[in-house]
């Protein structure tokens, strides 16, 4: 009986412990181990990211920059991939085997159960044909989203474009998968949580056959996609292709803004290319081309990232700060023989009449005028050394947005170089430099460098009297049509109103002065333009700029011309300034202004060499 009783509770301990053993593998399977979870999931339904119509792109008078389109992306969920004909799947799509192979190995690695893009941006005649054989292939299947289109092919480097995410993106905003698209360089990165909007997704019931068959839990799961918001730019696309069309066949940036609101209407960098070729399954090859084989590199935004010696535009500054602190005033004349004389030091300067007031040294372009004024505004006594003189000078010239970034909402400003007294200390070995030293300074020369755009602002400085709006791009965002705060706030300058005055009349002598007036090309009838030419030495051949702005007495537009090369201030910068000018204010070339228009057009830069002379 006692051996009867044993054998019992033997038996029982024994199917006690394999029922443990089925419940721990249950517990595992079912609570623990989801991978059989996600298995059957896999098989039964289908996640499909809802991506959202990003934000539509107009100009200034609405008309429409960039817009969407669709595009087709084959996906891949490995774990529901069974034996398929490769043959006819390579035919459909347009790749080899060994591509294939590739791809689905690829996609493995990322996930076994969660789709991945095994193929991006199908044409839609591919797609067409591929939808009705879609079936034969379970595991694939095809993903709607939006693709960017241009109906202008204008204005690339500001609108910007969009690119594959990587793996900094994702691990900086968790917003982001494999596959998204962010906005890369331009408006499109500067706003991109304002365009994207948000994804959604939608939640399927799949058949054996990869079929969908409905809703899956009657769309319990599924998120609606939020679109992005509309931006309205302060670009005035007309004026910009106009622009476009006047630098082709040169290198150069055009910058040209609302002095009465900081509101940029032309910023061009040339060569550019077309917006469009940075769009579909070509946009990799395209880049690889232009920014390696491109030795003229239409991808650097010259408007931005180029910095420049800005040459005899920046006498306007000297003459500003010399009233300012009193080292001349209107009617101080100083006598220039052929140049600028000190001891052993000359600096040319090509022959006019002599001597010179203030609203003259304008006119004319004195080197003589500003090498003295820059001199005195150094070595004033007050400043009890020339080092604390130039630190006084250079407050003055920070005021007007040099050597720091603008704080215009698009990306890869760069600051440009005003540099310190103690970069001067260093470079001549000695903290008892003389003015002598940096002179070339007083006419925009040696260490100074500046973007065109702090040029364009410098511009709005003088035609505003003494403020600027900071730069910007977007004029209204959505509905509300809200922009950052920033853009709205005056920036006073360090020098007085009443001191702009005589320099506004030396710029406009510059295009009405008759004889010896370097900017006269630029006129326009009926419109008083102020402007003021330089010429910036250069190895090689010299480059030409240009700054003006109209009308005199109420300002509506403020603009720089860079083209690099171009000889003389007045050769090209000059009359393309007074050439974009009357666009925007009349809509129209005047006829006798048409045989301007025409040498603009045609003059090639790029093909063909300039003599060097001196302006």
């Amino acid at each position: 009986m006692n051996n009867y009783s044993n054998r019992r509770f033997t038996i029982g301990g024994i199917f006690a412990f394999v029922i443990l053993i089925f419940l721990i593998r249950l517990f595992n399977l079912q609570i623990v181990n989801d991978e059989y979870k996600l298995s059957a999931e896999s098989n039964s339904q289908r996640r499909v990211t809802q991506y959202a119509a990003r934000g539509l792109i107009y100009d200034r008078n609405g008309d429409l920059l960039v817009y969407n389109q669709a595009a087709y992306d084959l996906m891949i969920i490995p774990r529901q991939v069974k034996t398929f004909d490769t043959l006819d799947f390579c035919n459909l799509i347009g790749i080899n085997k060994e591509d294939v192979i590739h791809r689905i190995k690829k996609a493995k690695k990322h996930s076994r159960y969660r789709s991945s893009i095994f193929i991006k941006q199908l044409s839609s005649e591919c797609y067409a044909v591929l939808q009705e054989k879609l079936y034969k292939f379970p595991g694939f299947f095809v993903q709607t989203r939006t693709l960017r289109k241009y109906p202008h092919h204008n204005a690339a480097h500001t609108l910007g474009y969009l690119g594959e995410v990587n793996d900094r993106h994702i691990e900086k905003d968790k917003y982001y998968t494999q596959g998204d698209y962010i906005g890369k360089s331009g408006l499109e990165s500067t706003y991109e949580e304002v365009l994207r909007g948000v994804k959604g997704l939608k939640v399927y019931w799949v058949d054996v056959y990869n079929r969908i068959k409905g809703s899956f839990h009657n769309g319990d799961l599924d998120k609606n996609a939020i679109e992005g918001q509309d931006i309205t730019t302060t670009l005035d696309i007309k004026l910009q292709e106009y622009a476009e069309e006047l630098m082709q066949n040169k290198k150069g940036s055009i910058v040209a803004i609302d002095p009465k609101t900081g509101e940029i209407l032309v910023k061009l960098s040339s060569p550019s290319y077309d917006p469009e070729m940075f769009v579909g399954r070509a946009m990799s090859k395209n880049y690889r081309e232009l920014a390696n084989n491109d030795s003229l590199r239409p991808l650097f935004d010259r408007s931005m990232i180029a910095t420049y010696p800005p040459g005899s535009i920046f006498k306007l500054i000297n003459a500003l700060i010399g009233l300012q602190e009193g080292i001349i005033t209107p009617n101080t004349r100083i006598k220039c023989h052929d140049g600028y004389h000190a001891g052993r030091f000359t600096m040319g300067c090509h022959h006019h009449k002599s001597p010179l007031d203030l609203k003259e040294s304008i006119q004319h372009s004195c080197n003589a005028y500003y090498a003295q004024t820059f001199r005195e505004i150094l070595d004033a006594p007050r400043f009890g050394s020339t080092s604390n003189g130039y630190t006084n000078w250079k407050k003055h010239v920070n005021s007007f947005g040099f050597g720091t970034k603008l704080g215009t909402d698009l990306p890869s400003e760069l600051t440009g170089f005003i540099p310190q007294a103690t970069y001067h200390a260093k470079r001549n070995k000695t903290k008892n430099w003389k003015s002598l030293n940096i002179v070339s300074m007083a006419i925009g020369q040696g260490e100074l460098s500046i973007t065109p755009l702090q040029m364009a602002n410098m511009v709005s400085c003088i035609a505003n009297r003494g403020y600027y709006y900071t730069p910007h791009i977007v004029k209204s965002i959505g509905s509300d049509g809200k922009i950052d705060s920033k853009f709205l706030i005056k920036n006073q300058t360090t020098i007085e109103p009443k001191y702009f005055e005589p320099v506004i009349e030396g710029m406009d002598l510059v295009v009405h002065g008759g004889e010896g007036s370097t900017g006269r090309s630029s006129a326009i009838k009926d419109i008083r333009v102020c402007g003021k030419t330089g010429t910036v030495q250069n190895p090689g051949i010299d480059h030409s700029v240009y700054v003006a702005f109209a009308p005199k007495d109420d300002p509506k537009i403020a603009l720089v011309v860079y083209v690099e090369n171009g000889v003389w201030g007045s050769r090209y910068a000059a009359p393309i300034s007074g050439l974009i000018i009357e666009k925007y204010l009349k809509g129209e070339i005047s006829e006798n202004k048409k045989y301007l228009e025409k040498r603009m057009l045609e003059a090639d830069l790029i093909n063909t060499k300039e003599d060097k002379q001196d302006e």
